[in-house]
């Protein structure tokens, strides 16, 4: 089934579309959605939520990333800084990083509403945690490390060991978190300090410091087409928009690759 005359994306439509773009019944499904580019869908966020996970079938997890990069360093806040002197009350007073409540930012409603999902479960990194819904969930998201956020103790790994597949729809992939897994395995890392407030044991907050790999994604729009051309990526109508599918160990795999073509040991 095709969208509907005049660009109305359904539930139902969608699904079809997804079916044909080639979403595997039974998998797990990482998701970057921007909702404008797919035009009027019946339902909003709610109907894609359904859609998806009608073309997963009840074998099928969704994941999206749920990050919270408000809750970060201030001395590194640049669109908008702060002054300098805001910096220790801001560290100080940050409510803690809460899986249950605290809201993403800048990761779209798609995202926000899988969080909000009854059943969801969601990992607990203060910085750049995973939302996933389905029977693979807990295997997803548990164990999030604080450092190497995006690297080997990280969500992004599971979908690895679990031959996940991306899904970009309305989106390219210069937001394709999984390239991020391929910074971690490259040589000589660039490493930086990075701060968040956390929730404690005792349901009190406090501030963390660790060190990460100082990543960079200003590359991936180059990286995902260059993917593309190699013929791994399916595209495809997705409502008034387009969605791309690709397996994640091929994308890390050729991001892996790409890098070390592309980049200098000092980039990394």
């Amino acid at each position: 089934m095709t969208t509907p005359a005049g660009g109305l994306g359904t539930r139902r439509s969608i699904a079809a579309q997804l079916r044909l773009l080639g979403v595997r019944p039974g998998s797990t499904l990482l998701v970057h959605a921007g909702m404008r580019p797919l035009g009027f869908v019946c339902g909003g966020p709610q109907a894609l939520v359904l859609a998806v996970r009608d073309a997963l079938g009840p074998d099928g997890t969704i994941v999206v990333p749920t990050h919270t990069p408000d809750n970060s360093d201030p001395a590194q806040w640049r669109n908008p800084p702060v002054p300098v002197d805001w910096w220790p009350l801001i560290r100080a007073e940050m409510p803690g990083f809460d899986p249950a409540v605290t809201p993403s930012r800048h990761m779209g409603v798609f995202a926000e509403t899988v969080r909000c999902w009854p059943a969801a479960q969601r990992s607990g990194h203060p910085h750049v945690s995973f939302a996933a819904l389905g029977p693979t969930a807990e295997q997803v998201v548990t164990g999030h490390g604080l450092a190497d956020m995006l690297g080997e103790r990280s969500p992004l790994a599971r979908l690895y060991d679990l031959d996940a597949d991306v899904l970009l729809l309305g989106v390219d992939h210069s937001v394709n978190t999984s390239l991020h897994l391929a910074e971690y395995r490259r040589p000589a890392l660039v490493r930086e300090r990075l701060g968040a407030a956390v929730r404690t044991a005792d349901g009190g907050r406090e501030w963390v410091w660790w060190q990460d790999v100082r990543l960079d994604a200003s590359d991936f729009g180059a990286l995902g087409g260059d993917l593309e051309a190699t013929g791994a990526v399916r595209s495809g109508a997705v409502g008034a928009g387009t969605g791309r599918l690709v397996r994640q160990r091929a994308a890390v795999d050729f991001a892996e690759r790409w890098m070390a073509r592309n980049r200098t040991t000092e980039d990394a």
